[in-house]
């Protein structure tokens, strides 16, 4: 079994806002954290700061760490071509906050742009299940239409 450990930043600012990155390596393109994996020894947060510089272009400090969600991805379910076997991950979500840089694009990586949505639009878009994962640790919106 494979592992992929990752770390991921949930940034609002203060017009409650969220930021999310625009990924577009996966099977179909969707919104995420800013966020991706550990570099060979890289510490957790450290690796979340240089993502997220790398995806929108800002830099973080790291306020807390929100949780670590556990997945395991069946053979047939993996994006990599050629992959065997499962793949374990390991999402690492930090609560973040900008400290400099201005929003700005990435170039040729995993996420082709960076936006910031109200909540209320997070709910509309086409978003991957970490976004909500990591918002419900957050004890941050989005909810359904409705709900409480």
């Amino acid at each position: 079994m494979d592992m992929r450990v990752a770390a991921y930043a949930v940034i609002t600012g203060s017009d409650d806002r969220l930021l999310l990155a625009h990924w577009v390596e996966g099977r179909r393109a969707a919104w995420t954290l800013p966020g991706g994996g550990l570099e060979a020894g890289e510490d957790p947060e450290r690796a979340v700061r240089r993502e997220v510089r790398e995806e929108t272009g800002y830099r973080v400090d790291v306020d807390s760490l929100l949780g670590i969600h556990s997945r395991v991805i069946p053979a047939a379910s993996r994006l990599s071509t050629g992959a065997e076997g499962p793949l374990h991950t390991l999402r690492i979500v930090y609560r973040a906050r900008i400290v400099g840089g201005r929003l700005r694009h990435e170039v040729g990586g995993s996420t082709d742009r960076a936006e910031w949505f109200s909540f209320a639009a997070v709910r509309k878009l086409r978003r991957v299940q970490l976004v909500d994962i990591a918002l419900r640790m957050a004890k941050l919106p989005p909810r359904g239409e409705g709900e409480q």
